[in-house]
C-alpha cells in the first residue's frame, strides 16, 4: 500500500510544499520540536517497565 511513498521525489515535494507553507524561517524550528518530541518519545517508552503491573484482585464480578 504504501510501498513507493518514501521516494525521493515525493520527499522533495512534500519539503517545498511545507516550505511554501511555513516559510523558511519557521521551518527549523518546526524540525526541533518534531526532533524534540520524537526524543521524549523514546525517552518515555525506554523507561517503562518491560510488563505491565500486575492487579491484586483478578475476578471479575457481574
Amino acid at each position: 500500500m504504501f510501498e513507493g511513498l518514501f521516494q525521493p521525489m515525493h520527499l522533495l515535494v512534500i519539503f517545498f510544499i511545507a516550505l511554501l507553507v511555513f516559510g523558511p524561517k519557521k521551518l527549523p524550528e518546526l524540525g526541533k520540536g518534531l526532533g524534540d518530541g520524537i526524543r521524549a518519545l523514546k525517552e518515555g517508552l525506554k523507561d517503562r517497565p518491560a510488563e505491565p503491573p500486575k492487579s491484586e484482585n483478578t475476578e471479575v464480578k457481574s
